[in-house]
């Protein structure tokens, strides 16, 4: 006997006409409900959005966190995966979470799946882009921190991995797109460091960290197996990291100002 439990899809986007079809096409078959929040696309997003979901809603920003909570507080189903609009559920993911929802007994209430990054038009298989992000998770188990970046999903309990299939990830649109994402997050990881107290600790210590950075992802992580994508990786990781604790460095000046 099969138990049937119904899953919403949610999609916080801003400017992804060019990604957010694919995303979508993705999961409307696997999706009871899809939502889209949008905060003020000037291209085509909402329109292309629109022609999968009338649950498309358009907010201002506060960031990753508040973004993808608001998000949350519009499904109710009982399942909910969270997704972004540059991500894409490939058919043997579809295929494992709707086995897993038909389960008469689900071990767990959240789940990891697993990420394939796709850069430059090739996916890399190691470094820091072989994570497993949480996505699937039981709404009333289940909230998002109110995280400018990197936020996470808090949840009560164990968490299971999906084996199967992968969750594609287009982050990267080309060279220069991967500049500006590079220096965003950097910016707003020092700043949301720097508004929890954290110290830098001064740059030499940033430059430290961020050899380190490339050493974790292009030897311990292996990416340098990647080929030349993942040696560009390291390289902009590390960047990233030493950019992130030269901004905490820098917003700790300000006092001084």
């Amino acid at each position: 006997m099969f138990v049937v439990r119904q899953l919403s899809v949610i999609v916080i986007t801003k400017n992804e006409e060019d990604r957010i079809g694919r995303c979508l096409d993705s999961v409307k078959n696997i999706a009871s409900e899809i939502i889209v929040f949008d905060s003020g696309s000037t291209d085509n997003t909402v329109e292309i959005a629109r022609e999968y979901t009338s649950h498309v809603f358009i907010t201002d920003w506060q960031g990753y966190g508040i973004q993808k909570q608001r998000a949350l507080e519009k499904a109710t189903c009982e399942w909910v995966l969270s997704i972004d609009a540059d991500e894409e559920v490939d058919e043997k993911l579809a295929k494992a979470i709707i086995n897993l929802l038909e389960q008469d007994v689900i071990k767990y209430k959240a789940y990891k799946v697993r990420w394939k990054n796709i850069i430059f038009g090739k996916a890399t298989r190691f470094g820091r882009t072989a994570r497993a992000p949480m996505r699937l998770f039981e709404r009333a188990n289940a909230k998002f921190d109110g995280a400018i970046v990197h936020e996470k999903v808090v949840y009560e309990g164990g968490a299971g991995l999906i084996k199967q299939g992968y969750l594609n990830h287009y982050s990267i649109r080309d060279f220069e797109h991967l500049l500006y994402k590079n220096r965003l997050y950097a910016l707003l990881m020092a700043k949301k460091k720097h508004e929890k107290g954290k110290k830098s600790f001064g740059l030499p210590v940033a430059v430290v960290r961020a050899l380190i950075s490339f050493m974790q992802i292009y030897i311990f992580r292996l990416g340098i197996l990647d080929g030349s994508r993942g040696l560009l990786y390291a390289i902009m990781f590390a960047q990233y990291t030493f950019n992130k604790y030269a901004g905490l460095w820098a917003y700790e000046q300000e006092k001084d100002l």
